[in-house]
């Protein structure tokens, strides 16, 4: 190919991009007239404009993007994932227009799009698949029959679906209802499909996937496997290849995803899902017929280039490898880093502008697959991932340190970001064990993620270091204002403080630095009350991820986000951000005159999570809501989100429409 149109957007069409140009090939970048200036339409030879923001009138307009392929004289299409990915109507008008699509033919994306389709060929290649019913469910009511015969819990979900979207497990009668409207309703507007399936739910299940490679001349590969059991709602956060819970790194159920492909004459790239249950049996998930997410830890740890063996098996050619040159070499790990608040439902979608941005891809072994820049705007129409960020080692161990690394050193501002979640499931005793199913986060934590605790250690690490960021900040500001009367670059600065962090510690402590200013670097001592002296040194306290040693220990990457006037310091400090009060003795003494605000009654109050759409509202103003009530759904990133009463009473007002946009924490409704 002499050029290829790149039908999507982000960190996957930049991703394609780049081999592209590695291969010789020139690139056209479709894009939404949102996207006009992201990185991936500059990054291209070249660029058209499909339609507006929304995607039903950009990304997933056929109509536009063939008129941008005939404009553009592109003889390929490399669909990404998503959007037109798994669309075989996509995959037929550009074979009916003398283009090939970078994928597999129609019949393997029809087979395995349909998930009740897929199901039975997956049983005739003897494939191992889960119990449930392999008809369409027609309504709720013969949802509720056909879960009663399966047995709770249950699983619906889109028949044509991906990507966790269409999901929802039901363990009774209730939640079958709920889960039968609201994944119909998700699977409508994600894949214009509402047919269900409903299937038994395996209990702590892991998700492991197979990535399987083939061509037109019968040769078909298994590349290993991916393990993706760290969830949130069914999308993946945490992935990593190999997998610490499979035998005889997948032999098995490689094998089995090999069958599958086979039967239905698979060529490109492809991707077998399966659950595995604690006794190690695996059952078929589904089939994606396109590049994974997740992709490149498959691609550290055999060094094959997917993209590249995609494009040369749509231009005819032989795949690049044989079976027995697959191996394993190391160990990677991938961290999806999105634009959301973890600490709502595990990830509420956050929008808004990277007002500093800075990857961490200085550091060996790190690559971050990203669309973004400094700059850029995180827009409420597409997928809220930021990038993929990936570290390697030659063990898991080190592969773990490496991430561990990169997340410190990765400056994310202006939205809120999910790295502090990240950074928790990494140091979690259990996922270094291997021990953990896709119930991982419910179960670590059921009262939903509130951040780091610190241990008695860390809590004096970040004591000290935040001692030392604010005495620096209170020297420099002497320098702005006008003082003549400077130290000398050698003299030394003795500051008494009081560190405030009375949900850290219980009580107040006190804290002498001596700030060494030679160099313009800082050395400071830190001496606690009961007498334990702390020595902090860093090379340079201004850049935006300082280093720290005490002690002369292993360095501690700090980022300092924020100083107010009111002597708080934001920092954040391995992945979650503290907000710690610092002042100096004369201002702690005065604080105990100050007012304490007393935090707003919003239980009767539905405000909205996340930015988003009104969906629907299920309530009048006069209505009588019991707790639990669903009151409104709202849409954010194509997902359906039921807003609850938080207790009982009357409707006082709705404030809001269907089809009004919203931003976070925007009222809704009131209750009396």
């Amino acid at each position: 190919f002499e050029k290829i149109l790149i039908a999507n957007r982000g960190e996957i069409a930049c991703r394609v991009m780049r081999t592209c140009k590695e291969m010789g090939i020139k690139t056209v970048a479709i894009h939404s007239e949102a996207d006009a200036n992201s990185v991936h339409t500059l990054m291209a030879d070249e660029a058209v404009c499909v339609g507006p923001a929304p995607s039903a009138e950009s990304y997933l307009n056929m109509n536009n993007i063939m008129q941008a392929i005939k404009s553009t004289g592109a003889q390929a299409v490399h669909p990404g994932y998503g959007f037109l990915s798994e669309n075989k109507e996509f995959a037929k008008v550009l074979a009916e227009n003398n283009v090939t699509f970078i994928g597999p033919d129609t019949f393997a994306i029809d087979a395995m799009g349909d998930k009740i389709k897929s199901k039975l060929i997956a049983k005739e290649a003897g494939v191992n698949t889960i119990p449930g019913y392999d008809g369409v469910v027609e309504n709720v009511e013969d949802a509720i029959k056909i879960a009663e015969e399966i047995g709770y819990p249950v699983m619906i979900k889109a028949s044509a679906g991906g990507g966790g979207k269409g999901m929802r497990i039901a363990w009774n009668e209730k939640e079958t209802r709920e889960g039968f409207r609201l994944s119909s309703q998700e699977a409508a507007a994600s894949f214009g499909d509402d047919r269900l399936l409903i299937e038994k739910f395996i209990d702590t299940p892991r998700h492991i996937e197979m990535q399987v490679l083939a061509d037109s001349f019968g040769n078909t590969l298994w590349l290993n496997e991916r393990e993706c059991s760290i969830q949130r709602r069914n999308q993946k956060v945490v992935e990593e290849a190999p997998s610490v819970f499979l035998p005889k790194p997948g032999q098995a159920m490689g094998q089995q995803a090999v069958q599958l492909a086979k039967a239905v004459q698979y060529k490109s790239a492809g991707t077998v899902e399966f659950l595995v249950d604690s006794k190690k049996n695996f059952y078929f998930l589904e089939m994606n017929t396109r590049l994974q997410v997740e992709h490149p830890v498959t691609e550290y740890i055999t060094g094959i280039d997917l993209v590249s063996e995609m494009i040369r098996v749509a231009a005819g050619h032989q795949l690049s490898y044989a079976q027995d040159q697959v191996g394993i070499n190391g160990w990677a790990v991938e961290c999806r880093i999105y634009a959301e608040d973890p600490y709502k439902a595990f990830g509420l979608p956050s929008i808004g502008k990277l007002t500093r941005y800075i990857e961490p891809t200085a550091l060996h072994n790190v690559r971050v697959d990203s669309g973004v820049t400094e700059g850029s705007d995180i827009s409420v129409y597409y997928d809220p991932m930021i990038s993929k960020l990936v570290a390697y080692g030659k063990d898991r161990a080190e592969a773990l340190h490496v991430m561990k690394t990169a997340l410190d050193m990765y400056v994310i501002r202006g939205v809120k970001h999910n790295i502090p979640l990240c950074y928790e499931v990494l140091c979690n005793q259990n996922f270094v064990e291997g021990n953990f199913s896709t119930n991982f986060l419910p179960e670590v934590y059921p009262d939903g993620f509130h951040g780091k605790v610190l241990d008695a250690k860390e809590h004096n690490q970040l004591c000290a270091i935040t001692c030392c960021l604010y005495a620096q900040q209170q020297h420099g500001n002497r320098q702005f204002l006008n003082q003549t009367r400077l130290l000398g670059t050698n003299a030394v600065i003795k500051i008494m403080v009081l560190i405030l962090l009375p949900q850290l510690s219980g009580n107040i402590n006190s804290w002498e630095i001596e700030l060494n200013l030679a160099e313009k670097k800082v050395q400071a001592a830190v001496v606690l009350i009961n007498g334990e002296r702390m020595k902090v040194t860093t090379a340079d306290i201004n850049t935006p991820t300082p280093s720290f040693t005490i002690n002369g220990e292993d360095p501690t990457i700090i980022q300092a986000l924020r100083f107010t006037s009111s002597g708080l310091v934001h920092v954040q400090y391995k992945g979650t951000v503290f907000d710690i009060e610092v002042a100096d003795r004369t201002v702690a003494s005065l604080k105990k005159y100050m007012p304490e605000k007393i935090p707003e009654d919003i239980a009767s109050l539905i405000i909205a999570p996340m930015p988003g759409k009104m969906g629907s509202l299920n309530c009048a103003v006069g209505d009588m809501v019991a707790m639990g009530d669903e009151v409104c759904i709202v849409e954010a990133m194509k997902m359906h989100n039921s807003l609850t009463a938080s207790k009982d009473g009357k409707i006082k007002a709705i404030h809001c429409k269907p089809g009004d946009s919203i931003s976070e924490d925007d009222l809704l409704i009131e209750l009396e």
